[in-house]
């Protein structure tokens, strides 16, 4: 077995263990820090593709043209910073915004020219500002419907504080991820907008098993005086730890490889739009199952009376213990208790005691 499974099969036993939920306050810290600074991402604005704001879309197709080169050459043409990009099919894409002076026909005619390929060769396509805010509303109006589905369904199907901490979850992957792409300054497509459901889905999935454990975990807690709340979801988070990291590892991989050699050494622009969002939100979407949902979902429970309660009788409990053993190890060795038997020693073990050395003495008898 290796030894990454065998740490896995130990978190699941409860022989190891890491204290996600008990150390909470640094968690909210680090996912506080990670949205301010994707909070002053989104404030910077974000770069909307063609789809969502209107503009000009021509494609054209010369061996060996390079993205530099069209780049250099629709910097030429239009006024109105272009953006251009390489399909997967080996063609050259220029974005034009709404805000060009020129005409389509002209901008069309001006790069065939200049790129040096016949006019039929370059496609031409338009989108009106009006058609692309109808898209930015239905998507918006996709995500929000998503949001109370899953709200719904989870408040269902387990508890509202359930629900809540999902919620919380979902909306800190979202903004890390979109904070991020206004950073990078990467383009948002339709192709973004199906990255971040993706990932808003996966996140879902992860937390969705991780709180199944701790429900497990947690039933009928009140009953006993040795866990607390808190301290019985950490062990449900520990024994789905490797699983959750597994699961990301595996799904990264692909994802990365799209991202890094598709995107970033092959050129393949297009594939940045959704492998970015896909990454970010994969990674944010484990950490935040482990270290935002869990401990948030432990911090509302017990805020109930009962678990209230539950934490004061544990910890009492646990002083009590503690007390009984500090008196037991004060007690000095050889120290005899008024019955003459030592310190520590009651009861039929007291009595045994004595017996075996009387068997061992001659008796007075005649």
């Amino acid at each position: 077995m290796s030894r990454f499974s065998n740490l896995g099969h130990r978190l699941y036993q409860g022989e190891v263990s890491f204290d996600f939920v008990g150390r909470r306050k640094v968690w909210y810290s680090i996912s506080g820090v990670i949205v301010l600074v994707a909070a002053i991402g989104l404030a910077m604005g974000l770069h909307l593709g063609i789809e969502f704001k209107g503009g000009s879309v021509y494609t054209v197709a010369k061996p060996g043209l390079t993205v530099s080169q069209a780049q250099e050459t629709a910097d030429q043409v239009v006024s109105s910073h272009p953006l251009v990009q390489s399909t997967d099919n080996g063609k050259i894409r220029i974005q034009v915004s709404t805000e060009e002076p020129k005409s389509s026909d002209e901008v069309r005619s001006q790069l065939a020219e200049k790129i040096g390929v016949p006019l039929d060769t370059v496609e031409a396509q338009v989108i009106g500002p009006s058609w692309g805010k109808q898209i930015s509303n239905k998507a918006l109006t996709g995500l929000i419907i998503f949001m109370i589905l899953v709200t719904a369904y989870l408040a269902i199907a387990f508890e509202w504080r359930m629900a809540v901490a999902a919620l919380v979850a979902l909306i800190h992957d979202l903004l890390i991820t979109i904070g991020v792409y206004a950073l990078v300054g990467f383009e948002v497509t339709p192709g973004t907008v199906i990255g971040f459901l993706t990932i808003l889905g996966y996140s879902l999935y992860d937390t969705v098993v991780v709180f199944d454990t701790v429900k497990e975990n947690t039933k009928g807690i009140t009953k006993q005086n040795k866990l607390t709340y808190s301290e019985a979801a950490n062990a449900g988070l520990n024994q789905t730890l490797v699983r959750s990291l597994n699961t990301t590892v595996v799904a990264l991989l692909p994802v990365a490889a799209l991202l890094f050699i598709g995107g970033g050494i092959l050129g393949a622009g297009t594939l940045n739009d959704i492998s970015l969002a896909l990454f970010i939100g994969l990674a944010a979407g484990a950490y935040s199952s482990i270290c935002v949902a869990t401990p948030l979902l432990a911090q509302l429970k017990e805020e109930q009376p009962e678990l209230k309660a539950l934490r004061k009788r544990v910890l009492q409990h646990r002083a009590a213990a503690a007390a009984k053993s500090e008196v037991s190890d004060a007690v000095p060795e050889g120290e005899l208790a008024e019955d003459g038997q030592p310190a520590g020693m009651v009861g039929q073990r007291g009595r045994a005691a004595g017996t075996s050395r009387a068997k061992g003495r001659p008796s007075t008898k005649r």
